[in-house]
């Protein structure tokens, strides 16, 4: 064989085994798919290339509520000068991250809105951000020590309750059967009615609740610094004391009626430590060496009339003796809604509230205010 017919028939070889090579298939770069996570719920997923399942939703809201409608001096149709409505326009965005580990689920959770009101006023709300360990929170979210914060659709007029988001520290130990034992570190800022110095020491919360099918209840007790500047504490006088507030409730479904119907009752009462018992802030929780005491009563209902339609009805009464040298205060509200969903997460609803506050030496306020809402929640 000559050499020439060699070189041919390797050339041959290189050609026939090079084709065939560009016939073999290509493997794909890999991808990553998102993966639906159902350990914690519906509408979780899987982050892609993580063990961490995410949730993410969102709330627009609009409404306009036309404020106080008593024609008196403090009543915005009263006075020139001042708003009849307030129209609001809001954006929500909720992301809750869970990621299970040896030692309890190590969960964060972010909830924040911006607003625009009458006249393009815009502003951003950071609502909630906590990280939850096991049964340790730490973060931005609602009082340990709250217990019901209303049932009306709206809430056109305060009520006499305990309503506050705070930034904290807190353990909870569930002792199975629905009960648990929840102990806190709260910002006393979010808590002080009068004029306070500054931070020194934060609240402490303890909250004793059972969770079962017939509904809720709590017991909730806080320690507060009352701790007041400097104008009124003559800079050297020492005039600390130690503010306190106890609470109970409860919040009981109604077999009879719809899913979702329920009624709810609680009482407060508090000494040195007002913003436990009412959001009303026209009082104080001191006067020199003394403290305001006071107490506060509420109820509510809530019945799902039909499948889309629910109804709601909140009232509550507050009783303030106020530290020598003040006004004692009472006041009551109440406040009912009416709400239609006719699709899933979508509800349109209206909403009408009264409230009286009758200050001593000063004569009483009435109140009344009507508002619609239109929510899309996703």
């Amino acid at each position: 064989m000559t050499f020439k017919s060699l070189m041919l028939g390797a050339a041959a070889a290189a050609a026939a085994t090079t084709a065939q090579a560009a016939d073999l298939p290509v493997a794909p770069e890999p991808v990553d798919y998102v993966r639906v996570c159902d350990a914690y719920g519906a509408r979780f997923y899987y982050i892609p290339g993580t063990e961490t399942c995410l949730r993410v939703g969102g709330r627009v809201r609009t409404q306009v509520v036309v404020n106080n409608v008593l024609d008196n001096d403090s009543s915005p149709w009263g006075n020139r000068d001042e708003d009849g409505y307030s129209w609001l326009a809001r954006g929500y965005l909720y992301l809750d991250a869970r990621t299970a580990t040896e030692f309890g689920t190590l969960r964060s959770y972010i909830a924040m809105y911006g607003s625009s009101t009458n006249g393009d006023n815009s502003s951003f709300t950071l609502d909630n951000a906590y990280i939850q360990w096991g049964g340790l929170t730490a973060g931005r979210l609602t009082s340990n020590f709250d217990i019901f914060t209303g049932q009306a659709f709206i809430g056109v007029v305060d009520r006499d309750w305990s309503d506050v988001t705070t930034n904290q520290i807190a353990y909870t130990a569930a002792f199975g059967n629905g009960f648990s034992a929840t102990i806190a570190l709260e910002d006393r800022s979010s808590r002080e009615y009068g004029d306070y110095g500054g931070t020194r020491a934060p609240d402490a919360v303890v909250a004793l609740g059972v969770s079962q099918g017939w509904g809720s209840a709590q017991l909730s007790g806080a320690l507060h610094q009352v701790y007041p500047d400097v104008a009124n504490n003559n800079a050297t006088s020492g005039e600390d004391n130690l503010g306190w507030a106890i609470g109970g409730g409860a919040v009981i479904n109604l077999p009879f009626a719809n899913s979702g119907s329920n009624i709810f009752f609680q009482g407060f009462y508090a000494d040195g430590a007002l913003a436990y018992i009412t959001t009303y802030d026209g009082v104080a929780d001191y006067n020199g060496d003394d403290t305001s005491t006071g107490y506060s009563l509420s109820a509510g209902a809530y019945i799902q009339a039909t499948s889309t339609i629910g109804l709601a009805l909140d009232g509550s009464y507050a009783d303030i003796d106020a530290a020598a040298g003040l006004n004692d205060v009472t006041r009551y509200a109440i406040d009912g809604s009416v709400q239609w969903e006719p699709v899933s997460g979508f509800v349109l609803g209206a909403d009408v509230g009264y409230a009286n506050v009758d200050v001593d030496t000063q004569g009483d306020t009435d109140e009344l205010l009507f508002g619609v809402r239109m929510q899309r929640t996703f």
